[in-house]
């Protein structure tokens, strides 16, 4: 029974009433306790569990307790005060319970090593389809032998059908350049990672990722192409990405990476949190394929850090790939692919394994939502399995890993069926450009209405400055009187400190936030434009003469237009007068004698 401690902490959590009766059918003697789970609900009952044959059973009472899975040091063959863990139970709360996976030590050990901790009982999951065994003592030794009489907490064993979760495990590969494969793969994760999320986050499925590795032969380790396609001196290989050893990224780049992809889901579970390894891994695929060059460490890191995952914890889980020893990691992946009861080796990508069966080809949401919930009992299957279509919003988780700016509650998240994008937004008909997941900045006319344009702007004294304008373009810019990025901050700049104003030598310079003020000594004036200082007296001299020339020429221009309109009239005057004498001569005029120039003609 495989389990992990984020979804058996929830699975678990309850308070377990444990009452011994033994009882005995048949020559070889297994004692049972009768197991009664009070909560959750989802697996609350009664069930059978063989208990131990060592430490002191309760015949005939009972124990009543809280159920703790450890978040380290599963299976409790290590002392667990070598991880920090302690199962002491506080005051007046309940005794705890320690859940332990079955395998890699003895039975006593394991309760051994619960017993030091503070574990009050054992329950021991195990990991194979079976009938109930006792947990027997281990032949004594001088080791075992010490442990072995001062262990006094009762433990069982209990079966692996105890835990009606679906498991299954997807064997995958981060290389991202193998043609229609490799395409196909992340279609399918990306397809499939909503559902996934959802059936993990409610207990339903016990999730996880594996990737192969090859070895290098012995006799090669030394060869160029094991160096360049292994890590750990030829002890874990993948095949050159592109084929072609002389180009690209090599295998140990791919190598290195499905490590990476193994820790970060080590690390999630611990947090409580697997399934953000389906948010790297497709996050990863977008950001960093190595297409563009940037499969490698530094945005891997990026990715890591979007998601909130510990940095430090997943580079110590991946251990040294340069070290002539083994990977605990990568060793544990090469026992795993080589099949175990009704399962076969796994030797080809994509492969999916549904409760020990394996699927192979094409990997389709539809149908292997199919094989996952045919992994339920009859009506104990979740309301997923029921439904034509799953929903989540994976943007209320973390914001997805996308961008957001909190001060203006604008975010780069976009929840859609299949998961979630992360694109910058348009928001009042202002688009944001970027990546979408580490940085979005307003771009346009009217950018400086949202949130100031993500620029740096401040006031002070009834002064407002903003490194923001609405020029089309993105940019932040200091303004006048103040220098730095224009994004986190503008800092003011002294002139007179710096001597870029207000320097003549009758000057004297104060600095104001964002400006500057200048006067000068005596009765100069100081003019800003030329950064000078003139007299006062002068000045007013100047403004007597300009005065006086300015009515001078005001007066000229006033005769000068009265001379012109006196020509005129006298002008038209005349014109007046010779039309009529030349009228007078056509015809008589009453008043001819008014005429000028008129001769009178009289003939006999």
């Amino acid at each position: 029974m495989k389990l992990q401690s984020s979804s058996l902490a929830l699975l678990f959590l309850g308070f377990l009433l444990l009452s011994s009766t033994p009882s005995s059918t048949a020559k070889f003697l297994v004692e049972k306790n009768s197991l009664r789970v009070t909560s959750p609900d989802s697996i609350k009952g009664t069930y059978d569990s063989a208990i131990g044959n060592f430490g002191i059973p309760q015949y005939g009472g009972s124990m009543a307790g809280n159920v703790v899975f450890p978040k380290d040091n599963q299976k409790g063959c290590k002392e667990f005060d070598e991880s920090g863990i302690s199962f002491k139970s506080k005051a007046g709360a309940l005794p705890t319970f320690v859940l332990l996976d079955r395998g890699s030590c003895f039975f006593a050990l394991k309760v051994w090593n619960a017993q030091k901790a503070g574990a009050s009982a054992v329950l021991v999951a195990d990991d194979i389809e079976e009938k109930l065994i006792t947990m027997d003592t281990p032949e004594e030794d001088g080791s075992s032998a010490k442990y072995i009489e001062n262990i006094t907490i009762p433990s069982a064993l209990i079966e692996k059908s105890f835990d009606d979760r679906v498991e299954y495990e997807l064997w995958t590969n981060s290389n991202d350049e193998c043609g229609v494969k490799c395409d196909m793969l992340m279609e399918f994760v990306k397809d499939f990672k909503g559902a996934a999320q959802i059936l993990e986050k409610g207990g339903f499925t016990q999730f996880t990722p594996h990737y192969i590795t090859w070895y290098c032969p012995q006799a090669f380790t030394l060869s160029k192409q094991c160096k360049s396609q292994c890590i750990n001196h030829g002890r874990y290989c993948a095949p050159d990405p592109e084929q072609d050893f002389s180009t690209g990224y090599d295998g140990k780049d791919v190598v290195v990476e499905n490590l990476r992809q193994l820790c970060v889901y080590k690390v999630a579970n611990e947090t409580q949190k697997p399934w953000v390894w389906w948010d790297y891994v497709t996050d990863f695929q977008i950001r960093c394929p190595m297409k563009e060059k940037k499969y490698n460490k530094k945005c891997a890191d990026a990715v890591i850090e979007s998601l909130g995952l510990d940095i430090k914890k997943i580079e110590k889980c991946m251990g040294d790939p340069d070290a002539d020893s083994e990977n605990t990691v990568l060793k544990e992946e090469q026992d795993a692919q080589i099949g175990k009861g009704s399962r076969g080796d796994v030797t080809i990508l994509p492969t999916l394994v549904v409760n020990s069966r394996q699927y192979r080809g094409k990997l389709e949401k539809g149908a292997v939502m199919k094989a996952i919930c045919s992994g339920f009992e009859e009506t104990t299957e979740p309301a997923v399995c029921l439904s034509s279509e799953v929903e989540t919003n994976e943007c209320l988780d973390n914001n997805g890993g996308c961008w957001r700016d909190k001060g203006a509650n604008i975010t780069a998240c976009k929840d859609t069926f299949r998961g979630r994008v992360c694109e910058c937004p348009l928001v009042d008909g202002v688009q944001f450009k970027g990546d979408g997941y580490t940085t979005c900045e307003a771009s346009g006319p009217g950018r400086c209405k949202i949130n100031n344009g993500g620029c740096w702007h401040d006031a002070r004294n009834g002064h407002a400055f903003s490194a923001c304008s609405d020029n089309g373009g993105i940019k932040c810019e200091c303004p006048a009187g103040f220098k730095g990025d224009g994004v986190k901050d503008c800092i003011d700049i002294d002139e007179c400190k710096e001597k870029k104003a207000c320097q003549c030598p009758e000057c004297s310079c104060k600095n104001t936030w964002g400006s500057y003020n200048c006067t000068c000594s005596g009765d100069l004036l100081y003019i800003r434009d030329h950064d000078t200082c003139i007299s006062k007296t002068s000045s007013q001299e100047g403004r007597s003469a300009w005065a006086a020339f300015w009515v001078i020429v005001t007066g000229l221009v006033l005769a000068a237009a009265g001379a012109y309109l006196v020509y005129k009239y006298r002008i038209r005057s005349y014109m007046d007068s010779e039309i009529r004498a030349i009228m007078a001569q056509y015809m008589p005029l009453d008043s001819q004698s008014e005429v000028v120039n008129h001769v009178n003609d009289e003939r006999a």
